[in-house]
């Protein structure tokens, strides 16, 4: 395959190209984390050797031991590749000299005024560039906002001299993980790329349409990372509309799931969003922000990300604002009152807590008085995270037996794993506040984000004649 235009002497390109097509090129993995390792798994699965880099010894020493720390790569997969010597890691970031091409895998967060932190990013750049050497191919996958791959990742790589497009290839390609999901995992979802010359993004197809089923070129590296951020603010608005959906019914005395079930019949021009107790995970909560930050800085104000925004961090006293208002009803105060939360996890059947909105409901229940446990089939300890002050941490996940439903005063289902017995939940409970619409047709001690004038039949589709 050639990487550049024709009637012209081989170059870079044309060597990287070939040891791509022998499959001799080795893969570097910058960053074994959630996006990471994952990457890492399907491209031994291509065929390519992989070597992956990450700061902590305990990730190096798992993999290379075959064991798996991401619930949704399991260990018997990494196994059979360390086995098979075509996955390795390591924490010596000098050997990145070794690999043709690097993913650069590593978090992007926000700081406390949700500004970018690109630390990580930039330092994955500089151990690059140490090592960079001409035929190289390195794609950026974090997310960030649109420019960075250009303005600060390729400075620092142009610092060796070495020059885009003819001695070493830049491009973007935007991870599109979703934990947990049993359809669409790393390589059966359209991988977008975009390169910072048209060469670059030549060099990044050779390799990655080897790894992904379908390949989405874009025509640069901006229109890919602007990509990965809409992607994300698209979800993260139309939830802020659900949300602020729920806290009107609510007023009305309308049944929310009812309503959007309705809607949802609706063949076009409507997409189904749901309500909870606020946003979470690694993307949806941060993503928007990032182009947020850019565009403030080209003083042009994005209006809709900002109330989005607003709206969802609203959710979790909204949510203990409910809690508050059953217990009232029962006579009984917050404060002194047992409570139990089902789930802390930031989404069903998975076992991240990063940005879980769970974190902030406990934290306020507590200021209110409360005494809180948890109950989380997938996570198993709430460690100290830096960012949200709970009392008591570390906190452990109690048994969900019939003494400790029985025993609480309230029951709070924040995350509606798909292995609790809900039925058995309502049974047992004295009172329960429903933020995930688990409990359908309930009892009247139950009660979800929205107030039921009396318990609603479920949506039932009548056919004419």
């Amino acid at each position: 395959m050639t990487l550049a235009g024709a009637a012209r002497e081989p170059g870079a390109g044309d060597e990287l190209a070939a040891r791509i097509d022998r499959q001799e090129a080795v893969v570097g993995v910058l960053g074994l984390g959630y996006v990471g390792l994952p990457l890492a798994v399907e491209v031994a699965r291509s065929g390519f050797r992989v070597l992956g880099f990450d700061i902590s010894d305990r990730v190096v020493e798992g993999i290379n031991a075959g064991r798996s720390h991401i619930q949704d790569v399991p260990a018997d997969v990494v196994a059979r590749f360390v086995e098979a010597g075509t996955l390795s890691a390591t924490a010596d970031l000098s050997r990145l000299a070794e690999c043709d091409a690097v993913s650069i895998c590593v978090p992007t967060p926000l700081n406390k005024t949700k500004d970018p932190d690109l630390s990580y990013v930039i330092a994955a750049a500089q151990a690059v560039m140490h090592g960079l050497r001409p035929g190289q191919l390195v794609i950026l996958e974090s997310t960030t906002y649109p420019g960075t791959t250009r303005e600060v990742i390729l400075p620092i790589l142009e610092e060796t001299g070495l020059q885009v497009g003819a001695d070493f290839f830049l491009c973007f390609s935007p991870e599109r993980v979703d934990p947990g999901n049993a359809v669409w995992h790393t390589r059966n979802t359209p991988k977008v790329l975009g390169g910072v010359t048209a060469a670059c993004r030549e060099a990044g197809l050779a390799l990655y349409s080897r790894v992904f089923d379908v390949m989405v070129p874009v025509e640069s590296a901006e229109a890919a990372e602007l990509t990965k951020v809409y992607e994300n603010t698209f979800r993260m608005i139309n939830i802020a509309l659900a949300n602020e959906l729920a806290q009107a019914c609510d007023r009305l005395g309308v049944d929310v799931w009812e309503v959007i079930d309705a809607a949802a019949t609706k063949p076009f021009g409507f997409m189904k969003f749901t309500p909870g107790p606020g946003l979470g995970g690694h993307c949806i909560p941060l993503d928007p922000h990032y182009l947020s930050w850019k565009m403030r800085t080209l003083a042009f104000r994005t209006r809709m990300i900002e109330l989005a925004s607003e709206i969802n961090s609203e959710m979790p006293e909204f949510v203990v604002q409910k809690v508050s208002d059953c217990l009232n009803d029962a006579r009984k105060s917050v404060k002194g009152s047992r409570v139990l939360v089902l789930g802390v996890a930031y989404k069903k059947d998975i076992d991240d807590l990063r940005e879980s909105p769970a974190l902030e409901i406990i934290r306020q229940l507590q200021e209110k008085g409360a005494e809180v446990s948890f109950h989380d089939p997938f996570c198993d300890t709430i460690h100290d995270d830096g960012h949200t002050p709970i009392q008591g941490l570390p906190m452990h996940s109690v048994e969900l037996s019939d003494a400790v439903l029985g025993g609480a005063d309230l029951v709070l289902v924040v995350t509606d794993h798909s292995g609790v017995d809900y039925a058995r939940v309502a049974e047992l409970a004295r009172l329960v506040v429903d933020t995930r619409g688990v409990m359908r047709d309930p009892p009247q001690h139950v009660i979800g984000l929205s107030r039921r004038p009396a318990p609603q039949p479920r949506l039932r589709l009548v056919s004419a004649g």
